[in-house]
């Protein structure tokens, strides 16, 4: 082969490697800069709502600007994704507010379903990786503040050393296939996720714990959760409380529970009435929930139920920013699918918190000031 064939066909090896390696340096910057699908289309009637400054976006995203920035100001600081992040976070608002289906989202903004699918959970992923950042207990600095919010909430000084209200909620989805389908079915007889969760006296959710059946009894629940297996939270002299759904308690935490009926005097009618006021907090933190996120709780969830947690977890992280940012709404008086609350079970390890509560009670009827010999963190 002549000199010349042998000069050609290295030039053409060389031409090969240099296309080879121009294509994979376009590659590598592409990999470097989120996709773009599509422009956004300010035509949408949702999409000029939000442009135009003068027009409130609470009826259809139940969040106010303020909010709005808030979480867009919140989520830039992570990656973002093809579609523009205000899309994305609209997307997903208004699938929440609402509780529809992708479909009818999709037609809504006018982007396909599938993208619709993709935006709600790469965004709730987003919300969820970052909870620990809004569902925290408070600063030990900020605990005696919490405290007398629940002294104010209940009228009564005996309060003083409480530091969170208590509740469950049962999420409604539908019921899963395959034979655990049934382990979802409460005592209300429809299908549901539980929601434990801890607020502050602002209404400010400081644990939540989702995911277990709604068979499940609360006291399994709570066993479970890192609330109790963890005994980070009251600290030492505090004390939360809970409804008689909850197992009245002082080790590993100490949480207080209202006297069962029938009520053995004047005394204990005084603790429940107080202890009511105190934990009515913990109901008007569900109802705002329900006001803002009808997704929760006027129908079941059209999601996988294994995607419901993440879900409420976001839902609770929204309600938070909202309450920061001094966005609040006036939740609705009609709390639908409430579920009956069961006799509490013993659990295995715990102290009875009896003793605690009866202390609690007789300071709380004192005629004037505190007891003989009962001081501060004494009835703990």
């Amino acid at each position: 082969m002549s000199s010349s064939v042998w000069t050609e066909l290295a030039t053409r090896r060389m031409r090969r490697r240099r296309a080879r390696l121009r294509t994979m340096m376009v590659l590598l910057e592409q990999a470097d800069r989120p996709p773009v699908y599509a422009q956004m289309n300010r035509e949408v009637p949702l999409l000029q709502m939000y442009f135009d400054p003068q027009q409130d976006l609470r009826p259809d995203y139940r969040l106010s600007r303020t909010s709005v920035t808030a979480l867009l100001q919140l989520l830039s600081r992570g990656k973002a994704r093809g579609w523009a992040q205000h899309l994305e976070v609209l997307i997903t608002l208004y699938w929440l507010a609402h509780g529809l289906s992708y479909s009818v989202v999709s037609r809504a903004f006018q982007v396909p379903k599938t993208t619709v699918h993709r935006v709600v959970h790469q965004l709730c992923g987003s919300l969820v990786a970052i909870r620990g950042q809004h569902i925290r207990y408070p600063a030990e600095e900020d605990v005696p503040a919490v405290a007398l919010g629940f002294t104010e909430l209940s009228g009564s000084p005996a309060f003083t050393n409480c530091v969170g209200a208590l509740d469950g909620c049962h999420i409604r989805i539908k019921t899963p296939p395959g034979p655990h389908g049934q382990d979802y079915i409460n005592r209300k007889l429809f299908a549901s996720v539980q929601m434990q969760a801890l607020c502050d006296s602002y209404g400010r959710f400081i644990n939540l714990f989702v995911g277990y059946p709604g068979s499940v009894h609360d006291t399994r629940v709570l066993k479970n959760s890192s609330l109790y297996t963890a005994a980070r939270y009251p600290p030492p002299g505090y004390f939360i409380i809970g409804d008689g759904g909850y197992p009245c308690i002082r080790a590993p935490i100490t949480l207080l529970t209202p006297y069962r009926e029938p009520l053995q005097g004047r005394v204990q009618e005084r603790y429940n009435r107080h202890h009511a006021r105190a934990r009515s907090v913990i109901e008007r933190a569900f109802g705002m929930m329900k006001t803002r996120w009808r997704c929760l709780f006027f129908k079941a969830l059209e999601v996988h139920h294994t995607f419901v947690p993440d879900v409420v977890t976001v839902c609770a992280v929204l309600h938070n920013i909202c309450l920061t940012a001094g966005d609040v709404v006036d939740p609705d008086d009609d709390r639908p699918d409430a579920v009956e609350v069961p006799p509490p079970r013993p659990v295995r390890n715990e102290q009875g918190g009896q003793g605690v509560r009866d202390r609690l009670a007789a300071q709380i009827s004192a005629p004037v000031g505190q007891p003989e010999g009962l001081q501060d963190h004494d009835y703990l």
